[in-house]
């Protein structure tokens, strides 16, 4: 049996690690809703269920993303404080959206059938 608390810190490892392949995907089809600045971006990155995501994961990405020509930023005034970097996509960022979904749908559907064969043959799971 494992303790509570190592499974606890496994299961949140494991999410961590689920979030890093699929982060990009992710921003990207945030954005594609509606351009938005970093903190929007975080804010609603967290209303999906995701978990947290931090500024120092975020802004990175952004900044990636913006080298590869996924996404362009423009300065916008703010009600209150300095101007911030709004985010939107761009025509290669939908382009590139649109194949990680269809890598995702597939590689998905592929852990789906696996995990169902073992839900309904265990013993061909421990072999």
């Amino acid at each position: 049996m494992i303790p509570v608390e190592q499974q606890a810190a496994e299961d949140g490892d494991r999410q961590t690690q689920l979030l890093r392949g699929a982060l990009d995907m992710c921003l990207l089809a945030v954005l594609a809703g509606e351009p938005a600045h970093g903190y929007e971006l975080v804010r609603r990155m967290e209303t999906t269920g995701i978990g947290p995501v931090s500024y120092g994961t975020i802004y990175p990405l952004l900044t990636r993303m913006r080298r590869l020509g996924l996404v362009v930023d423009k300065q916008e005034a703010s009600p209150a404080g300095p101007p911030r970097k709004v985010y939107a996509l761009t025509e290669a960022g939908h382009v590139r959206l649109d194949a990680w979904r269809q890598q995702w749908t597939h590689f998905t559907g592929i852990v789906d059938a696996i995990l169902r064969r073992s839900e309904s043959d265990p013993e061909a799971s421990r072999s």
